[in-house]
């Protein structure tokens, strides 16, 4: 943080010269962000909704998460809604290299007191900047929605702190459309209602330090992180409002994931292919400097020697045991056949956890496959194949 000519209160900037006020670094939009990133990182929670998610950006954030499998925007700027939802959609590179589970995104439209169905059973709900938004009518409803009816694990809400707001010159509240900002007092003193009211315990905290000489004005943002007692479930409207879906859908989307069995075989296919590809050639070398030596016969070729570096990669201990465990390569005329039992054992390949049986149904389309179904096959030599020491 630092002192400077211009304020940026909330994102905008506004010029103030020649008094000297406060510049965070990073912005507190971005700090408040990263509150939420590293309690994902921690709690690593599979279903996410960010109500009042606006511009999106925290959901284009936490997109990236592997933990989450559902990601839920709600905001009341049906517009706002339609013209950033393309930001969510899956990139080129989300198709070649896919995520392992599933991801929905979906935004709605609608206010944060309506009660939707499509919400219930979240491990996490965001309110990042919102409650000062509502006027009184709807502030009293937001607890009976969010922490009665929604109910999810965890809640975490973000508001303004009154009380940093005189380092801010000609500040009063930090945004026209603001109905209240909160001292820390008044904040605790809601939170812990609420809290104590719905079965949750509430911790808080905040972001964007004051400078020296003012702690005792305490952070710029606070944040109260609300967590869901064990023990009795505090959810009296759910068996009342079940499947009840007020809000409008405007953007959805899924991911490719390896969940997805048509994305599973493409990725199978191409990691196989590469893995094939490499063993075939690594074993035409090994033909060709036995010839060299006048070395045994090629089927008398040792697949154990240096198993684990075949595709000229560096594996572990542990990786180097499970290749050199596994059947070994083989040759059948001018056939070279690779066991699936092989090809399961190379890191890239083990990782998808499959069976060698789903393994075998999902390339047989794709590839040769011996007789007995146990071993992809292949030419040991290919017309494009390129020695320079034959020129």
């Amino acid at each position: 943080m630092e002192m400077s000519c211009n304020s940026v209160v909330g994102g905008n900037f506004e010029e103030v010269c020649p008094e000297k006020v406060i510049r965070f670094k990073p912005p507190l939009y971005k700090q408040r962000y990263q509150f939420v990133r590293d309690l994902v990182d921690r709690h690593e929670p599979k279903k996410v909704a960010d109500l009042g998610c606006g511009d999106t950006k925290l959901l284009k954030l936490l997109k990236i998460y592997p933990c989450i499998q559902l990601l839920v925007g709600v905001d009341i700027n049906e517009e706002k809604l339609h013209s950033n939802g393309h930001h969510l959609s899956p990139y080129l590179g989300e198709f070649v290299k896919p995520r392992d589970l599933d991801l929905t995104v979906t935004l709605y439209h609608g206010s944060v007191v309506e009660r939707d169905s499509r919400l219930l059973g979240f491990d996490l709900i965001t309110c990042i900047e919102l409650i000062e938004h509502l006027n009184s009518d709807d502030l009293a409803r937001f607890p009976e929605v969010v922490f009665g009816y929604l109910s999810p694990s965890m809640i975490v809400i973000s508001t303004p702190n009154a009380e940093f707001n005189p380092l801010f010159p000609t500040v009063t509240l930090r945004d026209a459309d603001h109905k209240f900002e909160w001292s820390r007092m008044e904040f605790q003193t809601w939170a812990s209602r609420v809290a104590n009211c719905y079965n949750y315990c509430v911790e808080f905290t905040g972001v964007g330090t004051p400078p020296a000489g003012s702690e005792h004005v305490g952070y710029c943002t606070q944040i109260g992180v609300f967590r869901k007692n064990s023990g009795k479930l505090a959810e009296p409207f759910v068996s009342q409002q079940h499947d009840q879906h007020v809000y409008k859908a405007v953007y959805t989307t899924s991911y490719p994931s390896l969940q997805q069995e048509k994305v599973l075989k493409f990725v199978l296919v191409g990691e196989l292919l590469i893995q094939v590809e490499r063993l075939r050639l690594k074993h035409q070398r090994m033909l060709r400097d036995q010839e060299k030596e006048l070395d045994p016969k090629p089927s008398d070729t040792d697949f154990s020697q240096a198993s684990h570096l075949l595709l000229g990669e560096a594996f572990t201990e542990a990786e180097k045991a499970r290749i050199e465990n596994s059947p070994q390569p083989f040759c059948e005329g001018e056939k070279f056949c690779i066991p699936l039992r092989r090809l399961l054992a190379y890191p890239k390949l083990h990782r998808l956890c499959v069976a060698e049986e789903r393994m075998r149904s999902l390339i047989a389309d794709s590839v040769c496959l011996s007789n007995d179904g146990s071993a992809v096959v292949v030419d040991l030599h290919n017309s494009w194949d390129y020695w320079p020491e034959d020129n």
